[in-house]
């Protein structure tokens, strides 16, 4: 008697942890939507897919609560089941020289268990594609805006091709009237290899592929910052190429733009910084509008400090991270492929100076 009592406890204590184990997945369960649905700062710096402000991440939101409720669903069946199976059938001792009563297949078992995956494979597949087709199919309406992005390792480049303007890691869209819509639509393009074009609360993951032209649009509703990340691994510093999407108001991109417009300071103050750019390897792989300097290779410098980042936004655009980055890449991103520029002191003084007054 006391050997089946003592099994007996046993039995409850293997019943009480497996209960322990499933109360901390669904505490983790819980809280993961509790994050999930968290509100972010109003600057937007934790990007998150639930927190849309855009026409197609609002998309994505709608098509993610769906498929989650339906697997929430299906999660809570099969947990409901498989806790009464554990309880009601679990082992004893007074039976444990007996077999079980052995129980054939049911064919409305069967065909219950295969026809409503099916069935729930089918729903969630054209729920999906709906969404697919709706973002990938929009109209272009009119004042649509059009910018191409040209993913690098490890920076962004943005060309305005009907406003005249190449910028770099920032770019600037205006907001759009949801009673007058007017998108920006994003040509996409690689200059080397695989990247992904990610910014969570405007709009989903688009990859940017050698040889091919990929397309997504933004239809922001809210002005503000909006973080995003190439969401491709593209090399060593992948996890350092940093978006950043500001969204103007009309008024505020028309005056960024006519800025990004203007022709480079040509300060006779700084003659010395210029000399220094068009007389070392920065031409190569720089533009600066108004000099020598036509290099593709690395971001447009021609209004440098109207951007708040450099690297990619791996560092505040300030004068002592930009001498730094210019003498020590390496120290503000390894692995980049910026190289250390070999200047005296001097001359990084000079061009440091000339740099900061590219507006």
């Amino acid at each position: 008697m006391r050997i089946g009592e003592t099994m007996s406890e046993a039995d409850w204590q293997a019943i009480a942890s497996r209960a322990a184990g499933a109360l901390v997945l669904i505490v983790g369960v819980l809280l993961a939507a509790s994050l999930c649905g968290a509100s972010t700062p109003p600057d937007h710096l934790v990007p998150s897919i639930f927190d849309p402000h855009s026409t197609p991440a609002e998309s994505i939101h709608h098509l993610s609560h769906f498929v989650l409720g339906i697997t929430g669903l299906i999660f809570l069946v099969v947990f409901c089941l498989l806790s009464y199976v554990v309880v009601k059938f679990r082992g004893r001792v007074a039976g444990a020289e007996r077999e079980p009563a052995q129980v054939y297949g049911s064919t409305q078992i069967e065909l219950a268990w295969t026809v409503m995956p099916i069935l729930i494979v089918v729903v969630l597949f054209l729920a999906t594609a709906r969404v697919i087709h709706g973002i990938q199919d929009a109209p272009r309406p009119a004042g649509t805006m059009e910018v191409t992005a040209i993913g690098h390792q490890f920076w962004w480049e943005f060309r305005y091709a009907a406003l005249g303007i190449v910028t770099a890691n920032e770019l600037h869209i205006p907001l759009s009237d949801p009673t007058h819509p007017t998108p920006t639509f994003v040509k996409l393009l690689s200059a080397d290899t695989d990247h992904s074009f990610w910014v969570p609360q405007l709009a989903g993951k688009t990859d940017l592929i050698p040889n091919r032209v990929n397309e997504t649009w933004l239809d922001p509703h809210e002005t503000g910052l909006f973080l995003g990340q190439c969401a491709q691994y593209c090399g060593t510093q992948h996890a350092k190429m940093l978006l950043r999407v500001y969204v103007d108001s009309p008024e505020d991109f028309s005056a960024w733009a006519r800025g990004q417009q203007q022709p480079a300071n040509k300060d006779e103050k700084e003659a010395a910084g210029r000399q220094v750019f068009e007389s070392t390897a920065c031409l190569n792989c720089h533009a600066i509008a108004g000099t020598n300097g036509t290099g593709r290779f690395g971001p447009d410098l021609t209004h440098l400090m109207s951007r708040r980042t450099i690297a990619a936004g791996g560092a505040e655009n300030t004068p002592e991270n930009l001498r730094l980055w210019i003498q020590n890449p390496d120290a503000i991103k390894t692995g980049s492929l910026m190289p250390a520029m070999k200047l005296s002191d001097a001359e990084l003084d000079a061009l440091v100076l000339y740099l900061e007054t590219l507006h």
